[in-house]
């Protein structure tokens, strides 16, 4: 998956502009992006209900989010006269920091 590409789109954005466009990217990284995303509005909603702070969905955006390389699993196709081909099948990290304007930084 080429998820570097989908978290270029929303990166600055509101959160919930964000959220629209995964929703409608033809990207197969755009699914995993948006739930990455959801999980850190839901994140933000949490810690605000905890502080008891008041707290408005609409104000998050997207301070800063990026792609980082995961774990390579590696696995072996079997070919033919006894060979075998390597398979790398490659994972990453993606990390989202939501904001307010007068709040900053909600990891």
């Amino acid at each position: 998956m080429k998820a570097r590409r989908v978290v270029n789109l929303i990166r600055g954005k509101q959160a919930n502009e964000a959220l629209a466009i995964l929703k409608f990217a033809p990207q197969a990284a755009s699914e995993p992006v948006f739930k990455v995303v959801q999980s850190a509005v839901a994140n933000a909603r949490v810690l605000a209900d905890r502080d008891s702070v008041a707290f408005n969905e609409n104000d998050l955006y997207i301070s800063e989010i990026f792609v980082d390389e995961g774990p390579t699993m590696k696995r072996f196709q079997p070919r033919a006269q006894g060979r075998a081909f390597q398979i790398k099948k490659r994972t990453s990290h993606v990390t989202v920091v939501v904001a307010t304007p007068e709040k900053e930084e909600v990891r």
